[in-house]
Protein backbone atom coordinates (compact mmCIF):
# COMPACT_ATOMS: atom_id res chain seq x y z
CA UNK A 1 0.00 0.00 0.00
CA UNK A 2 1.05 3.82 -0.73
CA UNK A 3 1.05 6.76 1.72
CA UNK A 4 -0.49 9.83 1.50
CA UNK A 5 -1.13 13.10 2.37
CA UNK A 6 -4.40 14.50 1.79
CA UNK A 7 -5.12 17.99 2.72
CA UNK A 8 -8.56 20.07 2.57
CA UNK A 9 -9.53 23.74 2.67
CA UNK A 10 -12.88 23.66 3.96
CA UNK A 11 -15.23 27.11 3.56
CA UNK A 12 -14.75 29.36 5.99
CA UNK A 13 -18.67 29.72 7.35
CA UNK A 14 -18.40 26.39 8.59
CA UNK A 15 -18.60 25.80 12.36
CA UNK A 16 -15.79 23.22 13.37
CA UNK A 17 -18.37 19.98 13.76
CA UNK A 18 -19.13 20.55 10.31
CA UNK A 19 -15.50 20.36 9.23
CA UNK A 20 -14.60 17.39 11.72
CA UNK A 21 -17.84 15.69 9.77
CA UNK A 22 -15.69 16.24 6.58
CA UNK A 23 -13.06 14.64 8.00
CA UNK A 24 -15.07 11.53 8.93
CA UNK A 25 -16.84 11.26 5.70
CA UNK A 26 -13.38 11.35 4.27
CA UNK A 27 -12.10 8.90 6.57
CA UNK A 28 -14.86 7.00 5.92
CA UNK A 29 -14.42 6.25 2.38
CA UNK A 30 -10.71 5.68 3.06
CA UNK A 31 -11.85 2.65 5.44
CA UNK A 32 -14.74 1.37 3.40
CA UNK A 33 -12.39 0.81 0.52
CA UNK A 34 -9.66 -1.03 2.23
CA UNK A 35 -7.50 1.82 3.21
CA UNK A 36 -6.34 3.06 6.59
CA UNK A 37 -6.35 7.24 7.96
CA UNK A 38 -3.46 6.81 10.18
CA UNK A 39 -3.53 10.38 11.59
CA UNK A 40 -6.16 13.04 11.21
CA UNK A 41 -5.13 17.47 12.09
CA UNK A 42 -7.29 20.03 11.94
CA UNK A 43 -5.34 23.42 11.71
CA UNK A 44 -8.16 25.61 12.28
CA UNK A 45 -9.58 28.30 10.49
CA UNK A 46 -6.32 30.38 8.67
CA UNK A 47 -5.81 33.43 6.41
CA UNK A 48 -5.98 32.66 2.55
CA UNK A 49 -3.45 34.48 0.75
CA UNK A 50 -5.62 35.47 -2.27
CA UNK A 51 -9.63 35.04 -2.14
CA UNK A 52 -11.06 31.38 -3.59
CA UNK A 53 -14.19 31.38 -4.39
CA UNK A 54 -15.26 34.40 -2.34
CA UNK A 55 -13.56 32.89 0.80
CA UNK A 56 -10.74 35.16 2.52
CA UNK A 57 -10.15 31.93 5.32
CA UNK A 58 -10.97 28.22 5.41
CA UNK A 59 -10.46 25.52 7.65
CA UNK A 60 -7.46 23.23 6.67
CA UNK A 61 -7.33 19.71 7.25
CA UNK A 62 -4.51 17.33 6.80
CA UNK A 63 -5.02 13.28 6.57
CA UNK A 64 -2.47 10.77 6.33
CA UNK A 65 -3.90 7.89 4.34
CA UNK A 66 -2.19 4.36 3.69
CA UNK A 67 -3.89 3.06 0.87
CA UNK A 68 -4.11 1.98 -2.69
CA UNK A 69 -4.42 4.42 -5.50
CA UNK A 70 -7.64 3.82 -6.63
CA UNK A 71 -8.76 4.45 -2.70
CA UNK A 72 -6.90 7.74 -3.43
CA UNK A 73 -9.08 8.49 -7.21
CA UNK A 74 -12.22 7.66 -5.12
CA UNK A 75 -11.50 10.08 -2.31
CA UNK A 76 -10.64 12.96 -4.54
CA UNK A 77 -13.64 12.35 -6.52
CA UNK A 78 -15.92 12.65 -3.74
CA UNK A 79 -13.84 15.61 -2.57
CA UNK A 80 -14.82 17.48 -5.97
CA UNK A 81 -17.96 17.24 -5.70
CA UNK A 82 -19.03 18.65 -2.16
CA UNK A 83 -19.24 22.26 -2.35
CA UNK A 84 -18.40 22.60 1.21
CA UNK A 85 -14.49 21.76 0.15
CA UNK A 86 -13.13 24.44 -1.61
CA UNK A 87 -9.84 23.09 -2.16
CA UNK A 88 -7.61 20.50 -1.64
CA UNK A 89 -4.22 18.58 -2.76
CA UNK A 90 -3.21 14.89 -2.24
CA UNK A 91 0.48 13.79 -2.76
CA UNK A 92 2.31 10.75 -1.97
CA UNK A 93 5.32 10.40 0.21
CA UNK A 94 7.37 7.91 1.30
CA UNK A 95 6.62 8.15 5.02
CA UNK A 96 4.73 9.72 7.23
CA UNK A 97 5.95 12.02 9.53
CA UNK A 98 5.73 10.87 13.46
CA UNK A 99 4.25 13.37 15.78
CA UNK A 100 2.62 16.53 15.09
CA UNK A 101 2.98 18.13 11.36
CA UNK A 102 5.10 21.15 10.69
CA UNK A 103 1.54 23.16 11.10
CA UNK A 104 1.20 22.49 14.39
CA UNK A 105 4.22 22.50 15.66
CA UNK A 106 4.72 26.09 14.36
CA UNK A 107 1.73 27.24 16.82
CA UNK A 108 3.42 25.67 20.10
CA UNK A 109 6.31 27.26 18.33
CA UNK A 110 5.13 30.55 18.82
CA UNK A 111 3.19 30.00 21.87
CA UNK A 112 6.31 29.58 23.83
CA UNK A 113 7.83 32.65 21.87
CA UNK A 114 4.76 34.65 23.48
CA UNK A 115 5.43 33.15 27.10
CA UNK A 116 9.03 33.36 27.24
CA UNK A 117 8.33 37.28 25.97
CA UNK A 118 5.54 37.63 28.70
CA UNK A 119 8.08 36.38 31.02
CA UNK A 120 11.33 38.64 30.22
Amino acid sequence: MALYEHIFLARQDLSQAQVDALAATATEIVEKLDGKVTKTETWGLKSLAYKIDRNRKAHFVLLNIDAPGAVVEELERQTRINEDVIRYMTIRVEEHEDGPSVMMRKGDRDRKRRDREEHD
